[in-house]
C-alpha cells in the first residue's frame, strides 16, 4: 500500500492563502484568532476571523431587505446572475479545489469533482429560471378559472458540513436565488477559506450583473451561528446538512416557530451483489463508493450484501484491492485515500471495529492507522473491510469513516430486508444481470431509500435529480428535479370571469 509524503504547515497555509486570494478574497480581513486547521497534516493553516453569533441578527436583516427587491426580478434575470456564477466558478476551478483539498482532505480529482458539481447546479439552475412551473386546472364553476402560482418563500439558512464545504451550499443557493429566495450561509468551521472564497465569486457575479450584494451572505463561526439561524423567526426555510444527531435538534426548533426545514442526514447505505453479479464492474462500484472521500461521504456504502455464491470471492478481491490503495497526502498525484477530518473520526472508527469484533465480525483489511509518523496530528487510516455473520447493532450505526461491513444472504427478499432493516434511509444499490431483481428493487417492494441505483455504488448521484433520502436521513430533497418547489411557497389562485357568484358543491347560500 503506497504512501505519499505530507506536505508541512508553511507549505500549505502559503496555499491556501494563494488559492483565496485568486478567488477573490480579501485576506486581510478575514485574519483573525479563530481556530484554522488542515486534516492534511493535523496542523493550522493560520488563524481566521469568526463571527459572533449576534451577527446574524444583521445578516438576516440585510437578507430581508434584499429579498424584498430580489423578489421582484424576472426569474430569468435572476438566472442570468447564477450563468455568471458558473462562468467564474469554471475559471476558478483549479483554485477552488485547492482549498477543499487543503481544508477537508479530499484527493485532488474528488475536489475537481465537488467544484464541478457547483458548475452544474449553475446549468440546472439557469434553465430552472425560465421553467418555474404552475399548473391550471379546470374548475367546476362555469365561468372560472382554478390555477396555481409559486412565489419566493423569502430568507433562505444554508447549513454545510465539511465533507462537501461548497457543493451543498451551491445546490441550494443557485436554486434559491433563481426561486427569488436570498440565502445567509452557516459553512463548516473546517473550511471558512472555502466559503469566502465560493462567497466572493457570488458576489463578484452579482455585482457585474447589478443585482443587490445582500443577497447571499456568509457567516462564519461555531455551532452558536446555526442555532441562530434555526431559532431566527426571519429564516423561512433552514436547509441543513449533518448527523441524524444534529437534525433531530434542528427540525423540532424550526418546526416550534413554524418555519421549513430541509434535512439531509445520515446515511448506512449498502450494496446487495446477486449470484449474477457482473464482479469486476461491483469491486469497482463498491471500492469508490466505500473508501472515496475516506468514508466521508453520506453516500458512502457502508455495508455489502452479497450473495452466499459470490461472497468468498468478492471478498477476497476486495481485500486485495484495500491493499493496494495509495494513501496520503490527497494533492500528490496518484493518492487514492486521504486523511479523515480529525482524532474523533479516528477514534470512532476504532471503536467500531472494537464493537463489531464483539459482535462477531472478523477484520479481514485494514483498520490501522498510517503515516502517524511523519503527520502525528493528522489521522490518516488504511480503509477497513468487517465480515460479519449478521446485521447486529453496529453495523446499523453510521460510522463516518471507510469502515466496510460484509453480509451473506441466500435468499432476494432477505436482502431486501437486511438493505431497508436500517434506521436511515438514503442510497442504495443492487449488482445484477437479472432484469426481475433489477425492477423487484427500484419498485415499492424493493429498497426503501431516497436513492436507489443498480449496476452503481452508492455514490455518484447526477445533478439532474433530486437527492436526499427517507427515515432518518430526513426526507429533504435537493438539487434537481422538482426540489425547488421547497424553496417557493405555493398559492392556489380562483379566478371568477363569469359576472355571477355560483358557490363550489353546488351551495346556496342566496340573500
Amino acid at each position: 500500500m503506497s504512501r505519499t509524503q505530507i506536505p508541512n504547515a508553511d507549505v500549505l497555509g502559503a496555499q491556501a492563502l494563494a488559492a483565496a486570494r485568486a478567488c477573490g478574497v480579501d485576506v486581510a480581513a478575514i485574519t483573525g484568532d479563530g481556530p484554522h486547521h488542515s486534516p492534511v497534516n493535523g496542523m493550522s493553516l493560520g488563524g481566521v476571523r469568526w463571527d459572533a453569533a449576534a451577527t446574524v441578527d444583521d445578516a438576516v436583516a440585510r437578507s430581508q431587505a434584499a429579498f424584498r427587491e430580489w423578489r421582484t426580478v424576472p426569474a430569468p434575470a435572476r438566472g442570468a446572475v447564477i450563468k455568471r456564477f458558473g462562468q467564474l466558478l469554471t475559471e476558478h476551478k483549479a483554485e477552488l479545489a485547492a482549498l477543499v483539498s487543503l481544508e477537508v482532505g479530499k484527493i485532488t480529482s474528488e475536489a475537481l469533482g465537488e467544484v464541478q458539481e457547483m458548475i452544474d447546479i449553475c446549468d440546472f439552475a439557469l434553465g430552472l429560471s425560465r421553467q418555474l412551473y404552475g399548473r391550471t386546472s379546470v374548475s367546476e364553476r362555469p365561468g372560472h378559472r382554478l390555477m396555481e402560482t409559486w412565489h419566493p418563500l423569502g430568507v433562505v439558512g444554508v447549513i454545510s458540513a465539511f465533507n462537501f464545504p461548497v457543493a451543498v451550499w451551491s445546490w441550494n443557493t443557485a436554486i434559491a436565488l433563481v426561486c427569488g429566495d436570498t440565502v445567509v450561509w452557516k459553512p463548516s468551521e473546517q473550511a471558512p477559506l472555502c466559503a469566502w472564497a465560493s462567497a466572493a465569486l457570488l458576489h463578484r457575479a452579482l455585482t457585474e450583473c447589478g443585482a443587490p450584494a445582500d443577497v447571499s451572505q456568509v457567516v462564519v463561526g461555531g455551532p452558536e451561528i446555526g442555532e441562530a439561524l434555526v431559532d431566527h423567526p426571519g429564516v423561512a426555510l433552514v436547509s441543513a446538512t449533518g448527523s441524524t444527531r444534529m437534525g433531530r435538534a434542528v427540525g423540532p426548533r424550526v418546526a416550534n416557530r413554524f418555519g421549513r426545514s430541509l434535512l439531509e442526514l445520515g446515511g448506512n447505505n449498502a450494496a446487495i451483489v446477486a449470484p449474477s453479479a457482473d464482479l469486476d464492474l461491483t469491486l469497482r462500484g463498491i471500492v469508490f463508493s466505500a473508501a472515496g472521500t475516506a468514508g466521508q461521504r453520506c453516500t458512502t456504502m457502508r455495508r455489502v450484501i452479497a450473495h452466499t455464491s459470490v461472497a468468498e470471492e468478492l471478498t477476497a478481491r476486495l481485500v486485495e484491492t484495500y491493499r493496494r490503495l495509495p494513501i496520503g497526502n490527497p494533492m500528490a498525484e496518484g493518492t487514492l485515500v486521504g486523511p479523515l477530518v480529525h482524532r474523533q473520526a479516528y477514534d470512532a472508527m476504532a471503536a467500531a471495529i472494537a464493537t463489531a469484533a464483539e459482535q462477531g465480525g472478523k477484520l479481514v483489511a485494514g483498520g490501522e492507522r498510517v503515516l502517524g509518523d511523519t503527520a502525528p496530528d493528522a489521522f490518516y487510516v488504511e480503509p477497513a473491510i468487517v465480515t460479519m455473520p449478521g446485521q447486529s447493532e453496529i453495523v446499523r450505526t453510521e460510522t463516518f469513516a471507510p469502515l466496510l461491513y460484509v453480509m451473506t444472504y441466500d435468499d432476494f427478499a432477505e436482502a431486501i430486508a437486511l438493505n431497508n432493516d436500517v434506521p436511515q434511509g438514503l442510497s442504495s444499490s443492487l449488482f445484477t444481470r437479472d432484469q426481475a431483481e433489477a425492477e423487484i428493487f427500484v419498485s415499492a417492494e424493493g429498497s426503501d431509500c431516497g436513492i436507489v441505483n443498480v449496476n452503481i455504488g452508492t455514490s455518484g448521484a447526477e445533478i439532474g435529480g433530486a437527492f436526499g433520502g427517507e427515515k432518518e436521513t430526513g426526507g429533504g430533497r435537493e438539487s434537481g428535479s422538482d426540489a425547488w418547489r421547497a424553496y417557493m411557497r405555493r398559492a392556489t389562485n380562483t379566478i371568477n370571469y363569469s359576472g355571477a357568484l355560483p358557490l363550489a358543491q353546488g351551495v346556496d347560500f342566496s340573500v
